[in-house]
This record gives C-alpha cells, structure tokens and sequence, in this order.
C-alpha cells in the first residue's frame, strides 16, 4: 500500500478520535528504522505514523553535508517505495520544528510536496509539527497560522504546540530553566488555540500535561491527564462537541500504561515514541558486539570473524529489537488490528 494519501490521513484522525485509540508516531533516522517501523505496524495490523526529526534529517543527507530538508525528503521517498509492501496505512510527518528553523526546514519539504502534487504523485508528507511553544502564546500563535495556511493549500495537516514538553527533545534546548508554569497547557491555551485556528486548515494540538522527553524508570514522570479533560471540555462547553481537538501526547516514556489509556478518553489520537525505540534498536546490538566480542574486533593478530562483524548481522538484530518495540507501542495504544487499509 502507498503511503497514505491526505483524505486516509484525516479519516485516519477522526477514526481513532471516535474510538478512543491513538497512533504510535515513530521516529525513524534510516532506511533500517524506517524497516523496523513498518514491519512493527504490519505485524500488528494497524495503522501508524512515521516521522522525522531535524536531526534525522541531517543525519540521512550525510555527514559531509547536514542538510536537515534534504535528508527528510530522502528518507520520505525511501518509505514512499517500502510501504507498498504492506498491508496498512502509514502517514508520514516531521517532528519538532522550532520558529527559527521553519524558514529553511519546513517551508522547503511543504514545497517539496506541493511539486509532487503538480507531478500527480500525491503528498511527499502528510503533516508537520512546528513546534513555536518557546513563544508566548500569541506569537506562537502568529507563527503557526502562517504555515497551516501553507500546510492547508497542499493538504497537509500541521501539529502545533503551546506549552513545554519538559527534558530534551533531538534538534531542542532542554527545559531545566523552564518556569513551572510554562510546562502545562491551560484550558485557556486550548480555546485560544482553537479560535484562532479553526476554519484554517487541519492541525493536531500538543498539549503538554507534565510529560517530558527522554528515559525515566516506570512512575518516575507524573502525569497529570486531566489537563488534556479540562482543556477539551473549556473548549466544548464554549462551542459543542464538534470541537473536541485532536491531541497529541510527547515525551511518554516512563509513564504508567494506565495513565497513557487515560489520555485517550480524552482525545489524544497520536503518541510519540523514540527514546524507547531508540534502546530497543541498541540492545541488541550491544549484546551482539559483546558476546562476540574477539570476532567483531581483530586482536592479537587474529582476523575476526566477517560473517559477525558484517554490519548486516547486528543491524538486522537492531531492526528486530525496535520492530518488537512497535508492536508493544499498538498494544499501548489500542491501535492493533484496527487498520483501515482496504476500507477507505
């Protein structure tokens, strides 16, 4: 199946929105990640959201070259051509864009998409996130209108923040210094947010309820969901039930399973995964160059063992350990076994 065209996206959206299931949104840097996440999402027959950081981007263009918009684009076209060896729907995004980045980040891959749909190949992306939420609220507000507008024009949906994700995200500044209240999203934020864009385009709302970037033990992040409820019913009570939001939950790891289904009672339809993907892809490798450790490196003389230091034979191990990581991400996020591929 090619990747998802915009109408599946959206109905992608509303689908999950009406029965309290959200998408496990994977960060990929490699045509070996973006492997593993596809085989996750197939082996768990459901449907699922790729995407890529600045720093991925950079990454994927070389590293004699550090060209964030060219690596995206590549590895966008890459998974445009994987995905048609699977049975579900994936849609493809970038992740964190800061304001000063836009400019030479998001604005060349929006135009990277709009040439494709004059060629009649459809969307390269399916949505962006820009990430103004260092602004305050109004100037971010300015920001984000001016590129779901662009977004809009080629049906793209954009994913906008207003509060900090605490902990460091690839390609932004930590929060340590952050002011308390600049970590929690207001039900005040979520209606200005609305009344200001609604009627523009389609976008996503990333919330921020005490949820931080990076690893931490289990119970170590307290979350407080109800800062997604308060918001969502702010915004209900003043314009109906049409306007629930769609959320989107970052920085997860560490929290409660208990606490993540919460968030999608209350309108979380995306959660972003790395950092556990992240480890899930390096363990086994790890174990691999350990165990095998006189093989992989040539010592004393000896000449190793080229079928084990291969790189194929530890990456495939990789791609399995972060393929098994998605499968448990659906699983979180109730998104297993209900792919719409074949239905819309």
């Amino acid at each position: 199946m090619p990747i998802a065209t915009p109408a599946q996206f959206k109905q992608m959206l509303k689908t999950a929105q009406d029965s309290s299931y959200a998408y496990p949104a994977i960060n990929v840097t490699s045509i070996i990640t973006l492997n593993a996440a596809m085989k996750g999402f197939a082996e768990s027959k459901s449907d699922g959201i790729i995407q890529f950081s600045t720093g991925a981007g950079q990454f994927a263009s070389g590293l004699a070259n550090k060209d964030a918009a060219y690596g995206c684009i590549v590895l966008a076209e890459a998974a445009h051509m994987l995905a048609e060896q699977y049975d579900v729907l994936i849609a493809l995004n970038t992740d964190h864009c800061q304001p000063e980045k836009a400019e030479g980040f998001l604005k060349p891959l929006i135009e990277a998409t709009a040439a494709r749909r004059a060629a009649g190949k459809g969307n390269l992306f399916q949505n962006h996130m820009l990430d103004a939420s260092i602004l305050p609220l109004e100037e971010n507000i300015a920001i984000c209108d001016e590129y779901l507008r662009l977004c809009a024009a080629n049906e793209i949906v954009l994913e906008v923040e207003a509060g900090v994700v605490g902990g460091e995200e690839d390609g932004a500044a930590g929060t340590e210094d952050m002011p308390d209240d600049m970590l929690y999203t207001t039900p005040e934020d979520m209606v200005t947010v609305y009344e200001a864009l609604q009627g523009i385009g389609q976008y996503t709302f990333a919330a921020t309820f005490g949820n931080v970037h990076g690893h931490y033990k289990p119970g170590a992040v307290k979350l407080r969901p109800e800062i997604l409820k308060d918001g969502q019913a702010a915004v209900i009570a003043k314009y109906g039930a049409d306007a629930e939001m769609d959320l989107v939950f970052h920085g997860g790891s560490g929290s409660q399973i208990s606490e993540i289904r919460e968030t999608l009672d209350y309108g979380v339809v995306k959660m972003n995964v790395d950092t556990d993907t992240q480890y899930a892809f390096t363990r086994p490798v790890a174990d691999h160059m350990l165990s095998n450790y006189d093989a992989v490196l040539k010592i004393d003389g000896e000449i190793g063992n080229k079928k084990l230091y291969d790189p194929r034979s530890y990456l495939k191990a990789g791609e399995e350990g972060m393929s098994a990581r998605v499968c448990v991400a659906c699983e979180d996020l109730l998104s297993s076994g209900k792919t719409l591929f074949g239905q819309i």
